[in-house]
């Protein structure tokens, strides 16, 4: 089923992207549904037509998206679609590109099919499980990097514990930012915070079908379709850091993981 839905996946993620990038530059709502968590009209829009053209395609699948209420008959689906109609709202309603719509078909716990649709970057990701990850067309490797020291980061800053790894271009989105150790434009990214399963299934897949290694920031394997569909972070990265970079963020990720969930707060990016 992966090889026949991706043709058809990757038209629909376009199409989103293209309703995204066309009212970028219009007037429209925008609020936040939580401090620090922006939401804009865009969002609800693309959801919808996200929503209309996954369930036409595939009409058995359930449905696990941002900015749906969460139903919880998917659990007893094979299948389901976990969306983020737009993964980095902030940087999209700033008018910068570090966006992306994010879609992975996820069966029996994990990502089948993956495809982020980055139209202001001009990008298009995409992967089968098995089949490999391409970016407009082209395969994608991850780096050979084997050393943390001297490792690539999406970071706007990094703190004095990590100035032994190398800062490169943050997109907002966590998905872009994982995306990038697919194409070896870094060797790691990394989340320290309690997110959601939306954030990370397409890119999770994108990674690892390039030849990356992707757990939860306490270095645990990642289950989706979870109830609730949460897990603590995310590290994705080349294979020969992967472990090493556990290691290193092993006590900073159990110190906030141990914090939020006593105070229901609690982030970090390295």
């Amino acid at each position: 089923m992966p090889d026949r839905l991706i043709d058809a996946l990757s038209t629909i993620a376009r199409e989103a992207g293209e309703l995204a990038l066309r009212r970028s530059g219009e007037t429209y709502g925008r609020w936040e549904k939580s401090p620090g968590n922006p939401v804009c009209e865009i969002d609800l829009q693309v959801n919808e037509l996200l929503h209309k053209r996954l369930s036409a395609l595939d009409p058995e699948a359930g449905w696990l998206s941002e900015e749906t209420a969460d139903n919880r008959d998917r659990l007893d689906k094979a299948r389901v679609w976990v969306v983020d109609p737009i993964d980095g709202t902030r940087d999209y309603v700033r008018g910068r590109a570090g966006w992306a719509i994010s879609v992975a078909l996820v069966e029996h716990g994990r990502p089948v099919i993956g495809v982020l649709n980055a139209p202001a970057r001009g990008e298009h990701w995409e992967a089968v499980l098995g089949g490999g990850a391409r970016r407009n067309g082209i395969a994608l490797s991850v780096s050979a990097h084997s050393e943390l020291a001297g490792a690539r980061i999406p970071s706007d800053k990094l703190a004095a514990r990590n100035a032994h790894l190398t800062a490169v271009h943050r997109p907002n989105g966590i998905a872009l930012q994982m995306a990038m150790v697919a194409a070896d434009e870094a060797d790691m990214a990394a989340s320290l915070r309690w997110g959601n399963e939306w954030d990370i299934a397409a890119a999770a897949l994108i990674v690892t079908e390039a030849g990356g290694k992707v757990t939860d920031a306490l270095g645990n394997a990642l289950s989706f379709n979870a109830d609730p569909p949460r897990a603590f972070g995310v590290l994705a990265a080349a294979p020969g850091i992967h472990s090493a970079a556990v290691r290193h963020l092993q006590a900073q990720a159990a110190e906030l993981a141990a914090r939020s969930r006593s105070s229901g707060s609690g982030s970090s990016r390295p």
